[in-house]
C-alpha cells in the first residue's frame, strides 16, 4: 500500500492510496475460507460447498467490503500519523478519482481531497476590553422571592367570618324546583369552594360576611360558569355534571383565610436550611438577593461567551478552504440543498472559526478536563434543577445520586463536558483580557440579549 499528498496552497491538499492484491489477498481468502466453512446449502455437506461456487456467490462482497476497511483504517492513520489538522472528512477527488472495476482489477486507486485548518494566532491582551454584564437584583425583584417564600410556607388558619379571598369548606344539598331537598338529588359534604373564584357578583356578595353554620342558596353553575368545575367539586361523572340545573343550599362548616410565613428565624430556616446564620429580614434580604444574583449569573456568562466569541472570531484572521467545506456540507446534509447552505454558509463558518479558536486556546493553555470536574458540573446543574421547584436545601446525597444519573448518560455526560470546557475556557479568557463589568438590571439585561 502506498500513500502520498500533494498540498494544493495550504488550505488543500490530495491524498492519493493505492492497495495493490497483495494488500488485501491474504484477509480476503481467510474470509472466503470462513464462510466456506459455515455455509449450508442444499446438495453439499455443510463445509463443503467448493471454494469457486463460494468465491463466486461472495467474493465481490468480500473483496469490497475488505478493500473499503484498509482504505478507512489507513487513510485514519495517515492522517493522525502525518499531524493534519483537517476540516470535515476526505472527499474523493471529483476529477482525477477514476471508476472502480471490482469485477476485473486487482490493484486501486484511490483520490481524496481535504481540507486543512489554517494556523492561528489568537490574541489575548489586557488592552482590549471585554464587557460583562452583571445582573444585579433590585428590590421588587427581591421583593417577590419574598413573597413567593412566604406564600409557599403560609398556612389556612379558621377565621369566623366570611371575606373576598377566603375559602369556605361547606355541605351541598340539591332544590327542587320549590325550595326544597330534592329526592335522589346530590348531595356533597365537606366541599371547598373559593370566594374569588365566584362569576356571580351577587352571589359573592351574599357570602361575605356570613359565618359558620349559615345556609346559602345558589346556584352553582351560574356562579362558576362552568358545569366541568362544578362536577369536579361535587365529585360526580361529566353527564351528570351536563345534567344539572337549579339551586343548591349550602351551609357553611368552616372558614378559612390564607395567611403568608411571617418573616422570622423559622421561616429563614425554611428556606436556607436549618444551619444558617440569617437571624433578622435585612440578613434574608442580602441573603435572596446574593441567590438571585448566583442563579442570573449563568445567563452573564452565556452572554460573555457569545460576546467573546463575535469579538475573537472578528479579530483572529484566517482564511478557510471554503470550496472544499460547501462540497463536504453538501455531501454530508442530504436533507439539504445547495442553495440552503450556501444561504447558511456565513453562520456555519461562524460556529467553525469559533471552533478553531477553542482548540487553540485549549491546547496552548493546556485545558484538561477530569472527572471530579463532571461530577461537580453534573451536582451544579442538579442543583439549579431542583431550584426551579423551590428546594434550596437539598441534602448532599441527593446531588449526587442525581449527578451519577445524569453521567451515566453519554449525551448527557457530552454536554457536561462541553459546559465544563467552556467555562474553563472562559476562566482563562478572563484571565489574558480587560473585563469590563457592567452592572446591569434583569430589564437592561433583556434589551441587550434582544439587540
Amino acid at each position: 500500500m502506498n500513500i502520498t499528498r500533494e498540498n494544493i496552497g495550504e488550505l488543500n491538499a490530495i491524498i492519493n492510496v493505492s492497495i495493490e492484491k497483495s494488500d488485501y489477498e491474504a484477509t480476503v481468502n481467510d474470509v472466503l475460507r470462513d464462510y466456506r466453512k459455515k455455509a449450508n446449502m442444499p446438495g453439499f455437506r455443510p463445509g463443503k460447498v467448493p471454494a469457486g461456487l463460494i468465491k463466486k456467490m461472495y467474493g465481490k462482497a468480500i473483496l469490497v467490503d475488505e478493500v473499503n476497511k484498509l482504505l478507512s483504517n489507513n487513510l485514519s492513520k495517515y492522517i493522525v500519523d502525518e499531524k493534519l489538522n483537517i476540516l470535515g472528512d476526505p472527499l474523493p477527488n471529483e476529477e482525477k478519482q477514476e471508476e472502480i472495476d471490482w469485477d476485473t482489477a486487482e490493484n486501486f486507486n484511490f483520490v481524496f481531497d481535504i481540507g486543512i485548518a489554517p494556523e492561528i494566532e489568537v490574541k489575548l491582551d489586557k488592552r482590549s476590553k471585554y464587557p460583562y454584564y452583571a445582573i444585579t437584583a433590585d428590590s421588587d425583584t427581591i421583593q417577590k422571592q419574598i413573597d413567593a417564600y412566604t406564600g409557599r410556607f403560609g398556612e389556612n388558619i379558621p377565621v369566623e367570618t366570611v371575606e373576598e379571598n377566603d375559602t369556605i369548606r361547606g355541605n351541598f344539598i340539591q332544590l327542587d324546583a320549590d325550595g326544597n331537598e330534592l329526592e335522589g338529588g346530590i348531595k356533597a359534604e365537606k366541599v371547598v369552594i373559593a370566594v374569588d373564584l365566584m362569576k356571580d357578583n351577587a352571589v359573592q356578595n351574599e357570602f361575605i360576611g356570613k359565618k359558620n353554620d349559615d345556609v346559602i342558596v345558589f346556584d352553582p353553575v351560574k356562579t362558576f360558569e362552568s358545569k366541568h368545575e362544578v362536577g369536579h367539586m361535587l365529585n360526580i361523572s361529566h353527564e351528570e355534571a351536563e345534567k344539572i340545573e337549579g339551586n343548591f343550599k349550602f351551609t357553611i362548616i368552616e372558614i378559612l383565610r390564607f395567611k403568608k410565613a411571617e418573616l422570622n428565624e423559622e421561616l429563614f430556616k425554611k428556606v436556607l436550611g436549618d444551619d444558617t446564620e440569617v437571624k433578622t429580614e435585612e440578613e434574608f434580604k442580602a441573603s435572596i438577593k446574593s441567590d438571585i444574583e448566583d442563579s442570573l449569573k449563568y445567563s452573564s456568562d452565556y452572554k460573555f461567551a457569545i460576546d467573546t466569541r463575535d469579538m475573537l472570531v472578528e479579530k483572529t484572521k484566517m482564511e478557510l478552504p471554503d470550496d472544499f467545506l460547501k462540497r463536504w456540507l453538501v455531501a454530508t446534509n442530504k436533507e439539504l440543498t445547495k442553495e440552503q447552505i450556501d444561504n447558511d454558509y456565513d453562520h456555519f463558518i461562524v460556529d467553525l472559526k469559533w471552533q478553531l479558536i477553542k482548540d487553540k486556546l485549549i491546547k496552548e493553555n493546556e485545558v484538561v478536563i477530569k472527572e471530579e470536574d463532571l461530577n461537580a458540573m453534573a451536582k451544579e446543574m442538579a442543583k439549579m434543577q431542583f431550584r426551579q421547584y423551590g428546594m434550596n436545601n437539598v441534602p448532599d446525597e441527593y446531588l449526587e445520586n442525581y449527578a451519577g444519573q445524569i453521567l451515566s448518560k453519554e449525551e448527557d455526560k457530552r454536554r457536561v463536558f462541553n459546559k465544563v470546557q467552556e467555562d474553563k475556557l472562559l476562566d482563562v479568557i478572563k484571565s489574558k483580557v480587560n473585563v469590563d463589568i457592567r452592572e446591569v438590571s434583569q430589564e437592561e439585561f433583556n434589551k441587550l440579549l434582544e439587540k
